[in-house]
């Protein structure tokens, strides 16, 4: 991989990305120095994304740097925390055809992201593979006081929520794979954005600290990141495959036949919020909701089983061929 080198791309790409921050020293030394603010503590996620795996190989470069960065801030928002910082490892292959326009167009994407959600670039390394192109995220956020989301607080009784929409993302790569799924250009184009970038709910996080009994962030479908909520609590959940929110293109896909509902459920790469908190919540997580401007939907509730079960519209749970996306 002719070009620049390792420490030609840092200083032509990524510093320029730090200028005006002290924390990451210009990217000159071997770690960041971050002062954590009073009161405060510090969340960390990480994530990796593999070509082939987690985006398409001729995905553009700025998108790639977006998704990767967004999944990571993702993971703060489900935890409530106000996303700070973040390093990141990039694996090159070695046979990667004109490198350096590739990184200057995924430095271009993390500028975006930067300047969009207020997360800042303190370090990283880059290396060479023979492998597929892979990138490694840590990403840092700041949680006031003793205050967090987390999966293992849920109730029986609790009421379960999802932001935004289900299914966009895993059907934005149905359509991108497939050109002959009939559906209108707008719509086609609306799936595929979902898909490229995912819109993580940082602010929405914020808000329900102190809210609400648990949270997660959906990235393998709603039923099994659901399920590891359930165990983290100690329940079971009921979800009403008719009150969880689709899309209008969603809903055209659906009632073209074209797609099952439950595939929608169960495709994964959401990055929405999935949270539980008791009835009496309603009243103010609407509001909140309505105020920061990100819609929130009631689809269920928690039980005092174990199972995680998926009614249909008689209130007949329903048997699935997969409940979502598995690591290997």
């Amino acid at each position: 991989m002719a070009g620049l080198g390792e420490f030609g791309r840092i200083a032509r790409y990524f510093v320029p990305l730090v200028e005006g921050q002290s924390d990451a020293l210009g990217l000159r030394d071997d770690a960041a120095l971050v002062t954590p603010p009073d009161g405060m503590r510090m969340a960390v996620t990480a994530d990796a994304l593999v070509s082939g795996v987690h985006f398409l190989a001729d995905d553009p470069p700025d998108r790639i740097a977006r998704k990767a960065l967004r999944v990571n801030i993702s993971d703060l928002a489900a935890m409530g925390a106000d996303p700070y910082g973040y390093t990141i490892t990039l694996a090159l292959p070695r046979d990667m055809v004109d490198a350096e326009a590739w990184i200057e167009r995924f430095a271009e994407g993390q500028a975006e992201d930067h300047a969009e959600y207020g997360i800042r670039l303190l370090g990283g390394d880059s290396v060479s593979t023979p492998g597929p192109l892979s990138i490694s995220i840590t990403a840092f956020g700041w949680l006031p006081g003793d205050q967090a989301l987390m999966r293992g607080g849920a109730r029986p009784g609790d009421d379960i929520y999802v932001s935004g929409t289900i299914g966009d993302a895993f059907l934005g790569l149905a359509v991108l794979q497939d050109g002959t799924v009939a559906l209108p250009e707008i719509d086609r184009a609306f799936l595929a954005d979902r898909y490229h970038l995912p819109r993580p709910r940082p602010a929405l996080g914020q808000a329900l600290l102190g809210l609400v009994s648990a949270a997660l962030d959906v990235s393998d479908g709603v039923l099994q990141d659901l399920g590891h909520l359930c165990k983290a609590s100690g329940c079971g959940a009921e979800v009403d495959l008719g009150l969880i929110p689709f899309s209008d293109a969603g809903r055209h896909l659906v009632h073209s036949g074209a797609f099952r509902a439950e595939d929608l459920v169960t495709g994964g790469d959401d990055y929405e919020l999935l949270f539980t908190a008791p009835d009496k919540a309603r009243t103010a997580i609407a509001g909140l909701a309505g105020r920061i401007g990100i819609p929130v939907t009631r689809i269920g509730r928690m039980t005092s089983g174990g199972d995680v079960d998926l009614l249909d519209e008689s209130g007949k749970i329903m048997v699935l061929d997969r409940r979502g996306y598995t690591h290997a």
